[in-house]
């Protein structure tokens, strides 16, 4: 009897296989989420663009509601569709401007083609002939026109993206009508639907302010690189000018990428390393004065999410969603990270995504904002 082995209480084999259980069935949900995520990506992108679209015009419907014509004051129906046609023509006329730089570009590449491998095996004639030699013919062996068939290809989806994301602001816009009163019919509590609706407002003011402060600096970029290749008389100092804008909205790589391509565009087209060393060294400290100094200090504590953090969500929703998932990715992440604050049992993520570990409280979500992305009063409900 003293060496019999100690028996298991009944309650703790039942306690272990729920845990085995339940964890088996997170796994299986993650993937099965990840298969959806990745087959229904085009229209996901498309919706989730359309929600941050629409989560931006909230301010400028109330901005243009609070507008009088004499003594007659806009309509909230009336500001909506302005908003939303707003929305559309910005939308549209993007698209075609990208549209026409991608065409130039893809024109002036095959341009460049030729020279190309050779302008760039010239960077590394400190290697010696023979290494000079062997990138030179590695890159003659690439199949350029596959790519930019490919490029082409994906740029045509761009125009059917953006009719989509239209359709889809313009429902949003129709639900919002209803939106209260199915989230109150939704939780059954009107305490709750309360504080779900703060922290709607909360991440859409956060989501706004982001994008704002973004675009801002990204456009101030975008000028200040386009200035520089127009002083060195590139060829597509505008192509390079409005991709500079748009790469910048990823964060971190898309700043790389975009001072990397201009010291490309340079070397092919000049063939000096001294002046493509000068345009890469001054391109770089434009992308670090406005990303690492002036870019933190707008956007402020309210959105100080951690640097690893990003990378993760940079990675991962780049793996599934390809680019446009680089560029919904901070937004998805601040989502989350507001979200993740004001859940008890998801705090501690929140913790994690914030960069000094400190997310918001819900002492903060009673505090009212005073005032939208126009700087104006925020009249309360």
């Amino acid at each position: 009897m003293l060496h019999d082995p100690p028996k298991t209480a009944p309650a703790e084999r039942p306690n272990e296989t729920t845990r085995l259980q339940t964890g088996a069935l997170v796994i299986i949900a993650f993937a099965v989420v990840l298969f959806l995520l990745v087959q229904a990506r085009f229209v996901l992108i498309s919706l989730a663009t359309a929600i941050i679209l629409f989560s931006l015009t909230s301010d400028v419907i109330n901005f243009i509601a609070r507008q009088r014509i004499g003594m007659i004051r806009i309509p909230n129906a009336i500001a909506s569709i302005a908003a939303l046609f707003l929305i559309s023509a910005a939308l549209l006329t993007l698209t075609s401007i990208l549209l026409a730089q991608v065409n130039t570009v893809l024109v002036t590449t095959l341009s460049y083609t030729e020279r190309a491998p050779s302008a760039v095996a010239s960077l590394f004639s400190w290697a010696g002939d023979d290494s000079q030699l062997a990138i030179s013919n590695a890159l003659r062996s690439v199949d350029v026109s596959s790519y930019l068939r490919s490029a082409a290809g994906q740029a045509s989806g761009i125009t059917q993206a953006t009719v989509l994301v239209i359709l889809f602001v313009g429902f949003l816009f129709v639900e919002r009508l209803w939106f209260e009163t199915k989230l109150l019919s939704f939780l059954g509590d009107e305490e709750q639907a309360e504080r779900v609706g703060k922290i709607i407002r909360s991440i859409i003011h956060r989501v706004n302010y982001y994008l704002l402060v973004k675009t801002l600096i990204s456009a101030i970029t975008g000028a200040m690189i386009y200035v520089l290749a127009r002083a060195f008389e590139l060829e597509l100092a505008t192509s390079i000018g409005i991709i500079t804008f748009v790469l910048n909205f990823i964060p971190n790589i898309g700043s790389i990428v975009a001072t990397a391509l201009i010291a490309l565009v340079a070397h092919v087209q000049i063939g000096d390393a001294t002046i493509t060393g000068i345009i890469f060294v001054i391109s770089g400290v434009i992308q670090f004065v406005n990303g690492s100094i002036i870019d933190p200090m707008l956007m402020g504590r309210a959105l100080r999410l951690s640097s690893f953090g990003i990378i993760l969500f940079l990675a991962f929703w780049g793996a599934v969603w390809g680019v446009p998932g680089m560029f919904l990715s901070v937004p998805i992440m601040v989502m989350m990270l507001v979200v993740c604050s004001y859940v008890p049992k998801l705090r501690p993520f929140a913790v994690l995504l914030s960069r000094e570990g400190l997310p918001e409280t819900e002492r903060m979500l009673d505090q009212p904002l005073e005032r939208d992305l126009f700087g104006q009063e925020v009249e309360p409900d």
